[in-house]
C-alpha cells in the first residue's frame, strides 16, 4: 500500500498519508484537499540511497558506542578516586 509525504498549501502541516487509488487525499489538521505532493527519499530506492542509509547508520552506531565507552570510563574513574 502507497503511502505518500504531502504538504497542505493552506496550512504548510507536512504530513504521510496511506492512500488507495479511490480515495482523496486531505489534509488531517485543516482538511483542506489542496496537497503538494512531495518527494519522499524512503520511496526512492537505489543502491546509492541504500548505501548512505546504511553508512549514516553505522556513523550513528559508532557516536552511540563511544559516548557509551565514554560514559562507563567517567563513571569508574569517579567511583574510584
Amino acid at each position: 500500500m502507497p503511502i505518500f509525504e504531502y504538504r497542505c498549501r493552506d496550512c504548510q502541516n507536512e504530513f504521510e498519508l496511506l492512500v488507495l487509488p479511490r480515495d482523496t487525499a486531505a489534509c488531517p489538521a485543516c482538511k483542506s484537499t489542496s496537497l503538494e505532493k512531495l518527494l519522499s527519499i524512503s520511496s526512492v530506492s537505489s543502491d546509492g540511497t541504500r548505501q548512505r542509509t546504511l553508512g549514516l547508520a553505522r556513523k550513528d552506531a559508532k557516536k552511540v558506542q563511544r559516548d557509551k565507552a565514554h560514559a562507563e570510563h567517567e563513571a569508574y574513574h569517579h567511583h574510584h578516586h
